[in-house]
């Protein structure tokens, strides 16, 4: 078994719990900028460290007054904003237990969250939140309070703790030692019923102590560092960062709505970014789209493919003078009002959750922003390996972080232990043996190491698909550059003991009339009308053709269909995080796929469109 792992930079405390992140915090810089708050002019309003810790202390103490004892599950339906932290460390200051829930989550998935964990309360944010855990609240009978943030609850919860004294809050916050529960999360579900994670207090307060250190030039800047958050908190990534933060002081603004992602990005500036690969996509498609729209998108492309040579040839140690030369007039040109459009400060970005693919590394590398894939999942608190400042090799997910150890099974399967480790499945520990080999939790992901300890994802065990040929294809390895293209929305790769590889594509119903009108078709399209368009299936097959290059005949896709439906959150068929749900699509889906091994044979070398 090849296994890499990386010793401790910060010793272990085993009595320490996620509250003293805050308490060391506040003794050291009390006065710094924690968070900044959006105002109605599209402004930045400050809250210090001081004055986060007493909202914490006195809504801890409103939870106190209202029932909440140690160790009780409180329900928490919200989208990203502050006061999500701020209930999460007032939570563990009141010595109780978070259980989040994504903000789009069905009744039904309401219902099985807050009563597998047996939670006893709940915070909802909005009216909507609360329609849908009205619905299944007969079911729910251990649900003593419901709180919506909306309605000023959590200052008549504030209110209401007026007489708890700050000797019980003190009390309380020290009850849980490290090897206790801090959080229940509950796994996406992409296959099967949600699992309930158990995080530990030492899952969250070594990891940020440890991560803070590897992560230095990231959380550390001298400069200040900040970042603006936008994947949901509900999400164990955006929830670490969220505590790495607190503890190493970043500045932390929130901006749940992705539509205005650009203009609070443009005056909060933040130093690093944290988004899933789709975002750096949408960012470089919407840039392409609208340099072709005012017909310089030759200039882009040229940009583009100048911007990951150059990034390639510094990788490698040594850039050629020509190169130099029209990388510097590119970047007069282009790449200084991308980076403009960012915030113009963006150092960093922290990527997760997916592949990002070579190519967009080396381009958004080029413009003085290194991208930092890392990988982990829930039952790892977010990070395993991730890429260094001055450790990063793009297109891998980097070394282990410190604390952490990694190796690969004899079938190549990625298996962790260390420091950020989850403690079981909440109440199924035939799930949780399962899950593990000794101490290591075993991931079913699939990977590889190269000769300096970096990893490489390749696939997923589950999702292997194996031709009645016999060909092992990784599904990951087609989809990801596929939808890379700026029209695809989703790609998912079939062929399970079929006789070849098919895939089912979604067009981005965002990114169709802006590609129509560029490409001289009506921009005002139907989605049913595009996926029989000559234009957007020969766009299509283009992409498809590039994915093929890059695998052997046996794994190439030979024919694809192109569906008239977006895949979504909403639909069922998306995880939170976008990851897609395969066992749902190949079910509801099972119709259109058929089709394709019905009837003709797969030509040589293109696919076919039903």
């Amino acid at each position: 078994m090849i296994e890499f792992a990386t010793p401790l930079v910060v010793a272990a405390d085993p009595e320490a719990n996620t509250t003293d992140l805050l308490v060391d915090r506040v003794a050291a810089t009390p006065d710094s900028v924690l968070f900044s708050l959006p105002t109605a002019d599209g402004g930045w309003s400050p809250v210090t460290t001081k004055e986060f810790y007493d909202q914490v202390i006195a809504l801890a103490k409103g939870l106190v007054a209202a029932g909440i004892q140690p160790g009780d599950k409180i329900g928490l339906m919200c989208k990203t904003r502050y006061e999500w932290t701020l209930i999460d460390f007032a939570t563990w200051f009141a010595g109780a237990v978070l259980v989040p829930v994504y903000e789009t989550s069905s009744p039904a998935q309401v219902r099985w969250n807050l009563s597998d964990s047996g939670a006893i309360a709940v915070i909802v944010e909005t009216p909507d939140h609360f329609t849908r855990f009205d619905e299944v609240h007969p079911d729910l009978p251990l649900i003593r309070n419901t709180w919506q943030i909306d309605l000023g609850d959590l200052d008549k919860l504030v209110a209401g703790g007026a007489e708890v004294t700050d000797d019980e809050i003190e009390r309380r916050r020290n009850l849980a030692v490290g090897s206790d529960i801090a959080t229940l999360i509950y796994t996406s579900g992409s296959t099967g019923k949600p699992k309930g994670c158990v995080l530990t207090h030492s899952n969250f307060v070594e990891l940020s102590r440890n991560a803070a250190v590897a992560l230095d030039e990231v959380v550390l800047d001298p400069d200040g560092a900040s970042t603006l958050l936008f994947i949901t908190t509900a999400h164990v990534f955006a929830r670490f960062i969220a505590v790495l933060s607190v503890h190493a002081g970043v500045r932390v603004g929130h901006q749940p709505d992705t539509k205005q992602l650009l203009p609070s990005l443009a005056s909060f500036k933040p130093s690093f970014l944290l988004a899933v690969p789709r975002v750096f996509e949408k960012v470089y498609n919407v840039s392409e789209q609208k340099a072709e729209a005012g017909g310089k998108g030759k200039i882009f492309r040229a940009a583009a493919d100048t911007a990951v040579a150059y990034s390639t040839a510094k990788e490698a140690g040594s850039v050629p003078l020509g190169l130099k030369l029209k990388f510097k007039l590119y970047d007069a040109l282009v790449f200084s009002k991308l980076r403009t459009a960012m915030g113009g400060n963006v150092k960093y970005a922290v990527s997760g959750s997916a592949p990002l693919g070579p190519r967009l590394g080396h381009f958004y590398h080029s413009l003085g922003i290194t991208i930092l894939e890392g990988y982990g999942l829930t039952e790892t608190t977010a990070p395993a390996t991730v890429n260094l400042p001055r450790k990063s090799k793009i297109g891998s997910v980097g070394p282990t972080l410190p604390g952490v150890a990694v190796r690969l099974a004899d079938d190549g399967e990625i298996q962790v232990k260390g420091i950020n480790v989850f403690k079981e499945y909440w109440k199924n520990p035939e799930a949780t043996a399962e899950s593990f080999d000794g101490e290591w939790f075993k991931t079913g992901d699939l990977g590889s190491f190269d000769a300096d300890g970096f990893l490489t994802i390749t696939g997923r065990k589950k999702e292997i698909i194996v031709t009645a040929g016999g060909k092992n294809v990784a599904p990951a390895a087609l989809e990801d550059p596929i939808r890379a293209n700026p029209l695809v929305g989703q790609v998912v790769v079939v062929g399970d003991k079929k006789p070849f590889i098919s895939a089912l594509i979604t067009l981005d119903a965002e990114m169709l009339p802006v590609w129509l009108n560029n490409n001289g078709e009506d921009s005002a399209m139907s989605l049913e009308d595009a996926t029989v368009n000559p234009a957007v299936l020969a766009e299509v097959q283009r992409a498809i053709d590039a994915a093929n290059e890059t695998v052997s005949r046996a794994e190439s896709i030979r024919k694809f269909t192109l569906l008239a439906t977006e895949l979504t959150e909403e639909s069922g068929h998306l995880t939170p995080k976008l990851s897609i749900k395969r066992n749902i699509i190949l079910a509801d889906f099972s119709v259109q796929i058929e089709a394709m091994y019905t009837g003709a044979p797969a030509t040589e070398g293109h696919s076919i469109v039903h």
